[in-house]
């Protein structure tokens, strides 16, 4: 089977790195030339742990090709998946109009039968709009000329995409047809060796899956941000409330780590569209309003923790921020805390220096040099007045202490997603703040 990735970004790239692995013959298109082009020479616009292998391999292997012109594939395959972007538009609706530019393409210069997928996230109806824009455009040439439309979204964690995408815990597809259903399976007929599910559904609910999933993720973390800020003002631990809740089979341990808020390409833009989409269909989500003005604020905890400290006074303060991503083993800082922290360290006359291990080039793009850029988390350190870490970065988790606390001016560390050990800490002469417990 020859199938098409049309958008080559990070869900689209990975996608055809993924089926292309599994022997299926791959297409990656793109409008942008640079890109394609620098795709060809092996250079990969993102940073994703094995994803550059993967590329190399099966680009070596005859299996995946990159081009900007999608009426040159359309002759060649049977599926199209649709992976371009959907950002949010000035409401925090999703904004179609790459997807749609899609659409019309195809209808424009499709000939024969052909499974149009869709992979970007979209809101409820999206299907719909991309089956009425190739119709039109076939209408238009006076052709009539058959094809499907189906929904096959992603649930790709930034870091580990590759092994979800090879190992998922499902694959959710919306189909209409028996036809498109017996295309899907087969193309995920390889991955099927692993015995890992694919559950069908009707179209309007697996466009709805995607975004259910990312707003109870988002709910999980906003609630027990919520829940350390209140362990802090009553003296509990809030890594003991965690423990003792995640025990419960019904609630379970994953996404319960207090922090500094989330961010990212997807539960944001995620939870903000959905909340839209309520309220196009005249209703009032509440519970993700308080999600988001939960996440919002969590995003400055640190700051507070920071200005108290001084009381109120951080104008020339050297600030050492470790972590700029908004997760581990990603460059991306769209929605990070990072973000919103620098600002704030920034308007209250702080130096401001940072590391992280992926993301700098990125955060040059935002604060050029208004901040220093450090080789590494001993550089930042030089005579600063306080550690504030926001990104779990595994060569964070066991610093030379001891080397720490000789090359700061102050030794204290404000630990943003609670990855340190407060006696540690306070045996090697730091003062210590984490989210969650006084």
């Amino acid at each position: 089977m020859k199938i098409a990735i049309v958008g080559s970004g990070y869900v689209g790239l990975v996608t055809g790195a993924c089926f292309a692995e599994m022997g299926t013959e791959v297409y990656c298109v793109d409008i942008d030339e640079s890109k394609i082009s620098r795709l060809k020479q092996g250079i990969i616009p993102i940073y994703e742990p094995g994803l550059e292998e993967m590329v190399t391999r099966n680009t070596q292997a005859g299996r995946l090709h990159f081009t900007y012109n999608l009426q040159e594939v359309l002759p060649e395959i049977e599926v199209l998946f649709c992976a371009v972007g959907t950002p949010p538009d000035e409401d925090g609706s999703a904004d179609l109009k790459h997807v749609l530019a899609v659409a019309k393409e195809i209808g424009c210069y499709m000939n024969q039968y052909l499974l149009v997928v869709t992979k970007s996230t979209v809101p409820v109806g999206t299907a719909e709009k991309i089956r009425q824009t190739i119709a039109g455009e076939l209408a238009k040439r006076g052709v009539t000329i058959p094809f499907d439309i189906a929904s096959n979204p992603e649930f790709l964690k930034e870091g580990a995409a590759i092994k979800d995408f090879m190992s998922p815990d499902r694959v959710v597809v919306g189909v209409e047809t028996e036809k498109a259903k017996e295309m899907m399976s087969r193309l995920y007929r390889p991955f099927l060796l692993n015995n890992f599910r694919v559950i069908f559904m009707d179209i309007p609910s697996a466009e709805m899956t995607k975004y259910a999933a990312n707003a109870m993720l988002a709910t999980r973390i906003s609630f027990m941000n919520d829940m350390a800020n209140l362990c802090e003002l009553v003296g509990a631990d809030v890594n003991m409330v965690r423990k003792g809740i995640g025990s419960d089979k019904r609630i379970g341990n994953r996404f319960l780590y207090p922090g500094c808020g989330y961010g990212g390409s997807c539960f944001p833009k995620d939870v903000k569209a959905l909340i839209q989409t309520a309220a196009e269909n005249r209703y009032d989500m509440r519970i993700l309003k308080a999600v988001e003005e939960v996440n919002e604020k969590q995003k400055s905890v640190l700051f507070h923790k920071l200005r108290t400290y001084y009381n109120g006074i951080l104008s020339g303060k050297r600030i050492a921020v470790w972590g700029l991503a908004f997760k581990p083993e990603t460059d991306d800082i769209r929605e990070a805390p990072s973000l919103v922290l620098i600002r704030q360290l920034l308007d209250a006359g702080c130096e401001v220096r940072v590391y992280d291990p992926a993301a700098m080039e990125e955060t040059k793009r935002v604060f050029g040099d208004k901040i220093h850029y450090s080789g590494d988390i001993y550089d930042t350190v030089v005579e600063a007045d306080a550690i504030l870490l926001l990104t779990e970065w595994k060569e964070f988790r066991l610093p030379s202490w001891r080397v720490v606390h000789k090359l700061m001016s102050e030794p204290v560390v404000f630990d943003g997603r609670n990855i340190y050990d407060a006696r540690e800490l306070t045996e090697n002469g730091f003062t210590y703040y984490c989210i969650g417990k006084k």
